[in-house]
């Protein structure tokens, strides 16, 4: 049979028929492997979608590069990550992929181009953008393909990735397996759309809707797609048709279709038509292709065999990746001395924290090219909302500091893709209520990629977020001091200045800094505070606390605006006959026990104060700690003064007295000291 009959050339059929033999070989070794209990790992069955990721393997290469779902092992199969690093791996062995961490929901391999997988539904598109994001920058000419299913189109993150994408034009394909199924729920009961791929259009940039059953057809137009984004046209949605096979979640068919459906889906499946094409139409003979299924399937048992043997990751293993550097890590006992940031440059100038802000920003992208900043409003001549950033756009340019639509997903989503690629970006979020937005991007993906990649990827990226509060008038949604939440979530590093000085040392600190970093700057001290600031380069290190005020009888130990209170207080105390040693933590995570520690060990009592609800707060934490290692030591218990357990009021009468003042920090220490 002629190639103008095909509408393929041979040889690619043939190539993608052996990857689609791959990918049904790893398919049916799970379940075969799952059913006799042979082993055990989380599987969701991609059976009847084989011809999507093996079609589009004859027309990427390891340079490109893939996002994808749980619900990926054919596109891991397809893109070439290892078989047996990628057994190994959903198997929790020490030679797995991502040394067992990730599993099979969590696979990262960038040596072929497979950077994030993802097991939240749909949020993987806008990480997609950040690495499209890179490869524009870069003049590579790269596409980057992020692989979900027609449930995720439900998604909001998937609307805002697709929004920012077509006004960036990047060089990103929105790749829906569109199976019929959202997880259990037929598309009928979930959405009155007729079809996804005009969603693009709506959004001003081009879909198509192909058959991704059809190797032939399907390769065509994948090929028009990609020398489309290729060549800098911008991105394109792909709606690919196909049939999920078995059930979202194990092993078997999938019992929520109905049997007929169920059946033509069957005879619609792409590997036997695909098969039966390659003897008809002469390419292959039946026994070439029985050759080809049973060197497959040997290489699969291969690899799990030897993916059996892997050594169990070990419980030794628990804390690495967490952070680059493991002392990072708060651990029970273990209190590391960090050296502090030493004698600062000598030349000074005057600067509000705001001018300290930009000004560390400034250095940064003059050293760096892969520094960029993006955020809502960051733009000249607005700057910001409170103009961090300005005339940093019209020194730069528009693609190093980028004005983003309001979308928090789309904007740390972004920030994610293109630190994983090895840049640097700074994202802007105007205020920590506003974590709410977004925290699905930051605590489940900013924070956690490098330990779920075993540290293959990492994403050195800064969040820059203002926190309210104290001041009247924001109310509830605009005032809340957040840090608690952030902190709860391993993986991520924040700080929180007191004063321009350390505003600048910290966020040049975190701009460096190989982990995701959020620096918190209240709103109160942005234009109040005014120091002189070393207009040079330097660095205030992470984990590092400092002594600002010396005394005797009790340790107070605050941040951010709240240290200010602090101080206003020690001076109140002083008045009485009580010296109050003020020490300003800087750094909550990695957070400087050794120097709370010595500090309290001198006075015999602390005070832990937050602008933060006092329940759950880090003063919790910090007093449990003081408490139980000093235990014996102590003049009185450690303990911690917060915001009442309430929304931020827009009542300032309310306000004022739910959130510690100088007065009522005073009046807590003489209580502590007196008892």
């Amino acid at each position: 049979m002629a190639n103008g009959n095909l509408g393929i050339e041979p040889e690619v059929l043939k190539a993608i028929y052996g990857q689609m033999t791959r990918i049904r070989a790893v398919d049916k070794a799970i379940q075969a492997g799952l059913s006799a209990g042979k082993f055990m790992f989380t599987y969701w069955p991609m059976t009847g979608q084989e011809c999507i990721p093996a079609t589009i393997s004859q027309l990427t290469s390891e340079r490109d590069y893939m996002v994808t779902t749980y619900r990926g092992i054919h596109d891991q199969v397809a893109k070439g990550v290892d078989l047996f690093g990628m057994f190994a791996e959903a198997l929790g062995r020490q030679d797995g992929v991502n040394k067992g961490k990730g599993g099979s929901p969590h696979i990262s391999d960038p040596s072929s181009g497979s950077m994030v997988t993802t097991a939240i539904v749909g949020a993987g598109a806008p990480i997609a953008n950040g690495l499209a994001i890179s490869a524009k920058e870069r003049g590579e000419d790269r596409v980057t393909i992020v692989n979900f299913g027609d449930g995720a189109t439900s998604i909001g993150a998937v609307h805002e990735a697709m929004n920012l994408a077509g006004a960036w034009k990047l060089p990103v394909i929105f790749m829906c397996q569109n199976n019929q199924w959202g997880e259990y729920t037929p598309i009928p009961d979930y959405t009155a759309s007729p079809n996804f791929y005009g969603r693009a259009e709506a959004l001003g940039f081009r879909g198509v809707q192909l058959d991704g059953n059809d190797p032939a057809a399907f390769y065509n137009g994948m090929k028009d797609v990609i020398d489309h984004v290729r060549a800098g046209k911008g991105p394109v949605f792909v709606e690919a048709m196909t049939y999920r096979m078995g059930p979202h979640a194990g092993v078997g068919d999938n019992y929520n279709a109905d049997k007929d459906v169920l059946a033509a889906a069957r005879e619609r499946a792409p590997i036997e038509k695909t098969r039966a094409l390659l003897i008809e139409a002469g390419i292959c003979s039946d026994d070439e292709l029985t050759a080809l299924e049973t060197a497959t399937a040997a290489e699969v048992e291969d690899a799990i065999t030897r993916a059996m043997a892997s050594p169990v990751t070990p419980a030794t293993e628990t804390v690495i990746d967490v952070f680059a550097d493991v002392t990072c890590v708060p651990q029970r006992g273990v209190y590391p001395e960090r050296a502090d940031e030493g004698a600062l440059p000598a030349d000074t100038k005057s600067m509000s924290m705001v001018e300290a802000i930009r000004d560390a920003q400034h250095i940064a992208m003059t050293k760096n090219p892969e520094v960029f900043i993006l955020g809502e409003d960051v733009g000249d001549p607005q700057g910001g909302v409170f103009g961090t950033n300005k005339g940093l756009q019209t020194e730069f340019g528009k693609n190093r500091v980028r004005p983003t639509p309001i979308a928090e997903q789309a904007i740390i989503g972004a920030a994610i893709g293109s630190s994983i690629a090895g840049m640097n970006p700074i994202a802007e979020i105007m205020f920590t209520d506003f974590f709410g937005v977004c925290m699905d991007q930051v605590y489940n993906h900013a924070a956690k990629q490098r330990y779920m990649s075993g540290s293959a990827t990492h994403a050195p990226m800064t969040i820059r977020v203002q926190a309210g509060g104290g001041m009247g008038g924001f109310g509830a949604q605009h005032s809340q001091s957040m840090e608690a939440w952030l902190l709860h979530s391993p993986g991520i590093k924040v700080v929180y200045p007191s004063n321009p000085i350390d505003a600048k040392g910290l966020l040049a600190s975190c701009i460096a800094d190989p982990d995701p970093c959020v620096m918190i700057e209240s709103m109160m001290l942005l234009f109040t505070q005014k120091a002189d600031v070393p207009t040079g380069d330097y660095r205030v290190p992470l984990g590092v606390a400092k002594v600002v005020r010396e005394g005797t009888d009790i340790t107070l130990i605050s941040y951010g605006w709240m240290l200010h209170q602090a101080l206003a207080a020690a001076e109140e105390l002083a008045k009485e006959g009580i010296s109050a040693e003020v020490i300003d933590l800087r750094s909550l995570m990695p957070i400087d026990y050794h120097r709370v520690l010595a500090s309290v060990k001198k006075t015999g009592r602390a005070l832990v104060v937050h602008a933060a609800v006092e329940f759950c707060g880090l003063g919790s934490e910090i007093c449990a700690t003081i408490n139980e290692e000093l235990w014996g030591q102590l003049k009185a218990p450690a303990s911690r003064l917060g915001a009442e357990y309430a929304p931020i009021a827009y009542s300032q009468a309310i306000e004022f007295s739910q959130v510690p003042g100088a007065a009522a920090i005073t009046a807590r220490a003489r209580a502590t000291v007196k008892s």
